[in-house]
């Protein structure tokens, strides 16, 4: 699809893939203009276009879209920081490289701690760090981070945290009900298909397709508020539409 990058002087338009990342656009824009890639901020209606995404994960992007291009300045920053690791009865303070990764994390904390890393189960605010390959801050991992370490038992079923009740903020869009703000109370453990069938339910949204995103990022339907990140006091925006290949219906 072709969107243009709108800077304060001029704008220009590119193609970009429904699956090409935020980082490759990115690395266009430097092609074209000479603009670091760290220099790069890109925004849609405010909202800014995170690196590790692609254009799949938002649905606000389509055909024609623009989208906005601020340059800011790079500041070094030490490659190490320093972040707590907890398990239930104890914790400790370990140095991480700023590009590890969640394996390379399971790894230190088996050194220092001897827990083996296949019972490790790594949280942190409530998500799951559930891709070994990922680095730690595309998770929002940065300097005193607390990671909470879970032990998967012997049996090797799955040690879950207990369940938080959440106080939230569904946020609608201004085409559906004004742009209402709805507070809710929910279980950490509910789904987005809960969340919806509770809107709907109690007739607080007709009856019909919604997307919700948080942070930036489209909620899946069946994962839990907890899978995604949700902490108390989130605020979380909903949508008419589904998700499909081939973006936002």
């Amino acid at each position: 699809m072709r969107v243009a990058i709108v800077t304060r002087t001029n704008q220009f338009f590119i193609e970009v893939g429904t699956q090409e990342t935020v980082a490759a656009i990115k690395r266009k824009i430097e092609q074209i203009l000479g603009i670091p890639v760290p220099s790069q901020i890109l925004t849609v209606s405010g909202w800014e276009l995170l690196d590790g995404l692609d254009m799949e994960d938002y649905p606000i992007v389509t055909e024609g879209t623009k989208i906005d291009l601020t340059i800011k300045p790079v500041e070094p920053h030490p490659s190490k920081m320093q972040i707590t690791v907890k398990f239930s009865a104890r914790k400790f303070n370990i140095e991480v490289d700023r590009t590890d990764t969640v394996r390379s994390l399971k790894e230190k904390i088996h050194i220092i701690d001897s827990t083996p890393i296949k019972r490790m189960t790594l949280y942190f605010s409530g998500r799951e760090l559930d891709e070994d390959f990922r680095i730690l801050s595309e998770y929002g991992i940065r300097e005193f981070s607390e990671i909470v370490v879970f032990l998967k038992p012997l049996n090797r079923s799955r040690e879950e945290p207990p369940t938080r009740k959440l106080s939230l903020v569904v946020q609608t869009s201004s085409s559906l009900l004004n742009g209402a703000t709805i507070p809710l109370e929910m279980r950490d453990a509910s789904t987005v298909s809960d969340l919806k069938q509770l809107l709907i339910s109690r007739k607080i949204l007709p009856v019909d397709d919604y997307l919700f995103i948080h942070k930036q990022r489209i909620m899946r339907d069946s994962c839990s508020l907890r899978w995604h990140g949700v902490e108390d006091g989130d605020c979380l925006y909903v949508f008419k539409g589904t998700v499909s290949r081939s973006g936002y219906a």
